[in-house]
């Protein structure tokens, strides 16, 4: 690092191109734009659109569902990305910096880093889950397969066990008469084995060591591919955010083949065009587009940052929500024709054996894929897509924290050292991650998961394009967009960002609450302590944003309350591109531009951001060495 910092002084005097690429060297870029395009689909592309997308779909209408999807794509998902990803790029700053547009509001910033530390540490767990199924299956016979096992109960039926004959016979008699009380070998290897299940989410039990070391797995890969920040994971994703489309490609091939396929993928298809005056169609739909894309939780503004000024982050927003929405219709033709055979097979209906979350993947899905020839062939190939998906996520969501806090102090010394603050990052992710591992492990996950991101997501996207749009303003913003592009954005993302989105988001909120139910796992119900735990972490986002927007009031100039309103909303001095050949306009320094060319300050601090005063008196500022250094050049 310090010999890239020493070529960077030598180039700092020469303004243009150098510039972009000294600060390519003391924040970094990203190699090239398809390593953002992946780095940007891997992490909006997770597990939810292979185990949450199929089962809304079937259980809203089928084929129906996709139009309510689409629509809230088109005006909700796309608009808000992009809103997003010109935030980050404008600014150059990770989900804490950019708010400098209006200081006021950058407890929505810290809202989004606790959300994003939330989701960082189940979302590991779930990981380390995948890699331990993916170890399991390199075997000659999946574990699951049969119900001869320690840990299996006599109300344990498994698809394979005992002869043909029996089994016929079995279909006919017990299955269809006990559908509801049958327990298969996979659900009892999951509850029994892997989680060993205790009765109550106050009961931790043990540590799961076996999930503990995958855990342990799982952190350090994500630690090793972030270790020198996006100049390593642009390179990771090549293979993380492709192979599993290729996983995909195999597994849609393998299922479609099957007897019962076609049977399976007509249930997830066919309309029931009657479930869409239904509101909780739509707000499902709302939803899913919302979550999938990873809006609000501070990773497309820190991706996004990573870019060139110049980039048409427009064409790359359309690009990246397609993609994701159509891997998630993909996906469903995957699960549902592999659960037709399963279901085929049992002589039973498909709503029997379709199943979203943790059930569809480590239940249903590898159960059915112990009916197939070489299955665990097919199982090591599913986990391995599981791992990747899940990755591609958690690459994002650790940079996102690791850039915010680098970014927020912002001096020599912590650039120089981010490698360790990734690395503290990631020993805390996975010391926080251990009481997932225990036997209550799941209960606090799901808890987690239903909590502490959803919709305190909702407020804090509502609030932030409430701050840009209307005490920013959107002409400030449109003209913004206008220097970075070339162009400005097209009418209609600026009836989307002013009036629609606002709206839907607003919708989404109140269907959240109208339609809360207290959270439950199977049979399990959750107690009151336990759901006010949640309650409290879904709060613990939120509040930053008026406990932040007090201080800084507290904090401004002026008499009146309405004075240090207005200073406290106001967009701070250093808010702008973060290099100086790209602040023109209303952003352009106060001296003249001979003087600018050989002050090259702005490039050598982007992450601290200097106000043109800082700039013009280069030995004025927080970091004296810096500057001494850039004068003495």
């Amino acid at each position: 690092i310090d010999t890239s910092y020493g070529i960077s002084l030598q180039n700092g005097a020469v303004p243009g191109e150098q510039g972009k690429q000294e600060k390519s060297v003391k924040r970094g870029n990203w190699g090239n734009q398809i390593e953002f395009v992946l780095t940007s689909v891997g992490y909006a592309v997770g597990l939810g659109n292979v185990w949450r997308f199929p089962y809304l779909c079937y259980r809203n209408g089928g084929g129906a569902f996709m139009f309510p999807y689409f629509i809230m794509l088109v005006f909700c998902g796309i608009p808000l990305f992009f809103m997003e990803l010109s935030f980050g790029q404008f600014a150059s700053q990770g989900c804490l910096g950019v708010w400098r547009v209006s200081p006021m509001f950058k407890g929505v910033g810290y809202g989004m880093m606790v959300v994003s530390t939330y989701i960082g540490i189940y979302y590991n767990v779930v990981i380390c889950i995948a890699f331990y199924y993916f170890f399991v299956s390199m075997t000659r016979v999946l574990p699951w397969t049969y119900c001869s096992n320690p840990w299996n109960t006599p109300d344990c039926v498994g698809v394979l066990d005992g002869n043909l004959s029996s089994r016929v016979a079995l279909n006919i008699t017990q299955l269809l008469n006990t559908t509801q009380k049958r327990t298969s070998p996979s659900e009892e290897y999951w509850r029994r084995y892997v989680l060993n299940l205790s009765d109550d989410i106050g009961n931790l039990g043990e540590v799961r060591l076996p999930l503990l070391g995958c855990l342990g797995v799982s952190w350090v890969v994500v630690f090793l591919c972030l270790i020198k920040g996006v100049k390593s994971s642009g390179k990771v994703v090549y293979f993380t955010a492709t192979f599993p489309y290729v996983v995909l490609t195999i597994l849609f091939v393998r299922g479609i083949t099957l007897e019962g396929a076609v049977t399976g993928i007509m249930y997830y298809l066919t309309p029931q065009w009657d479930k869409i005056l239904n509101a909780k169609v739509w707000g499902d739909a709302a939803s899913q587009i919302f979550y999938s894309l990873g809006c609000a939780w501070g990773g497309l503004i820190t991706m996004a940052s990573y870019n060139k000024f110049n980039n048409n982050c427009y064409r790359d927003s359309i690009i990246i929500s397609i993609t994701n929405c159509a891997t998630s219709v993909y996906a469903g033709f995957v699960i549902f024709s592999i659960l037709g055979f399963m279901a085929n097979h049992l002589g039973v209906d498909v709503s029997k054996v379709a199943d979203h979350g943790p059930g569809l993947a480590f239940v249903a899905y590898p159960e059915a894929l112990t009916l197939l020839p070489i299955s665990p062939l097919w199982s090591i190939l599913f986990f391995f897509m599981l791992i990747l998906l899940g990755l591609g996520t958690q690459f994002c969501l650790l940079e996102t924290l690791v850039t915010a806090i680098v970014d927020e102090v912002g001096n020599e010394w912590i650039i120089r050292k981010k490698t360790f603050v990734t690395l503290g990052v990631a020993v805390a992710g996975f010391l926080l991650g251990v009481p997932l591992t225990t036997q209550a492990g799941i209960y606090w996950l799901l808890l987690m998961d239903n909590y502490a991101a959803s919709f305190s997501l909702v407020v804090i996207s509502c609030i932030m394009c409430v701050a840009i749009m209307y005490i920013y303003g959107h002409r400030n913003y449109f003209k913004d967009i206008e220097m970075m592009l070339g162009f400005p954005p097209p009418l209609f993302f600026q009836i989307c960002w002013r009036f629609i989105s606002p709206a839907i988001i607003f919708f989404i909120l109140v269907f959240t609450v109208i339609q809360y139910r207290p959270i439950s796992y199977n049979e399990y119900v959750y107690p009151t302590w336990a759901i006010s735990i949640g309650f409290l972490m879904a709060l613990s986002s939120v509040i930053c944003i008026p406990i932040y927007a007090i201080y800084k009031v507290c904090r401004s100039e002026g008499d009146t309350l309405l004075e240090r309103l207005k200073n406290a909303t106001k967009a701070s001095k250093d808010w702008g591109p973060a290099l100086p050949e790209h602040r023109s306009g209303r952003y352009a320094p106060a001296f003249s531009p001979s003087t600018e060319s050989h002050l090259e300050v702005q490039p050598l601090q982007p992450e601290k951001g200097q106000s043109e005063a800082a700039a013009a008196s280069p030995v004025q500022g927080s970091n004296g060495s810096a500057h001494s250094q850039d004068s003495r050049l």
